[in-house]
């Protein structure tokens, strides 16, 4: 029982590290992407998802180099799932007036549900091809050249920044990434220490554990009012995941496709996808969309449960 005590003394301090450097990495590179002319959304869709992406790059190169390449899928699709349900949702219910202004439907969502089917189709046969990965970074590539393109912003007023914000991104994503992964380690620690399936820790506590710096940046962004932040943190990691996330790890190994992932959780994620395009259709989220994400959530891991991954 001390064990698990501090197990949950040592989470609740990575946690509270996550909090504080992902509001300083919010801070900083909001600060820098508007002295750059670029616009807040395309500041979440760019730096800020990249930046919150990285525990799930580290988390799968990782299992790549030590023989679980199967973690690689799960945490992918899991993460996506998350993104979506759980940070939306959260974000939702948190911030009762959780309003955009931009058109989402554009050109950013598009390319989200094009990452969405082409990961569907990909995974389809239980393998991922080495063309299929080429086919992945090169449209990782295509969309961040369109992001830039249209990165202008006129409306807001460009503030100065120095080599002391520069400095505090770089050390915000490192925190952020630090605190990301001992708050994972210390989950897995207490679900052991509760002897919770190793097997649902891994689709589900991993996959929640390396989006929780996407919870926590979103929250914080939408906190301040920059809610073209938050959902565009959502949208970026999620096409970061799908592209980068699987296709970097594929370039050093063979990735295991598990048969329950294409089962239930990869046509889930379409699905969710597609449910997040209708709900950010109306440029706004209000608290009972958010309700019925978070309730989606609820079932998916009910679900993972009870076909016993």
């Amino acid at each position: 029982m001390s064990g698990l005590l501090v197990y949950i003394l040592l989470f609740a301090v990575s946690l509270s590290v996550l909090l504080f450097a992902s509001d300083k990495f919010i801070e900083s590179a909001e600060k820098i992407g508007l002295s750059l002319g670029i616009s807040p959304f395309i500041i979440g869709v760019t730096i800020v998802a990249f930046g919150t992406s990285l525990p799930e790059l580290a988390t799968s190169l990782a299992s790549v180099f030590s023989g679980s390449s199967e973690v690689v899928v799960g945490n992918v699709i899991g993460s996506n799932i998350t993104n979506i349900l759980l940070v939306l949702g959260a974000t939702g219910i948190i911030h009762k007036e959780f309003k955009m202004d931009f058109d989402i439907m554009d050109v950013d969502m598009p390319l989200l549900l094009i990452s969405c089917f082409l990961l569907f189709f990909a995974l389809s046969d239980h393998h991922i091809s080495f063309g299929e990965v080429i086919i992945f970074l090169a449209a990782l590539v295509v969309f961040l050249i369109n992001s830039v393109q249209g990165a202008g912003s006129d409306e807001e007023e460009r503030p100065s920044v120095g080599i002391k914000d520069y400095l505090m991104v770089v050390a915000g994503i490192f925190f952020v990434f630090l605190g990301a992964h001992f708050t994972i380690h210390y989950i897995e620690l207490i679900s052991l220490a509760l002897e919770i399936n190793p097997e649902l820790i891994a689709l589900t506590v991993v996959a929640l554990g390396t989006s929780l710096p996407e919870v926590i940046v979103s929250i914080a962004a939408a906190r301040r009012g920059k809610h073209a932040i938050a959902v565009g943190n959502i949208l970026g990691s999620n096409i970061f995941n799908t592209y980068a996330v699987m296709g970097i790890p594929a370039l050093f190994g063979d990735l295991k496709i598990p048969a329950g992932i294409t089962d239930f959780g990869l046509p889930f994620m379409v699905v969710v996808t597609i449910i997040f395009a209708l709900v950010t259709f109306s440029k706004r989220v209000t608290r009972w969309e958010a309700c019925m994400l978070l309730l989606l959530y609820g079932f998916y891991l009910m679900e993972l449960i009870k076909r016993g991954y």
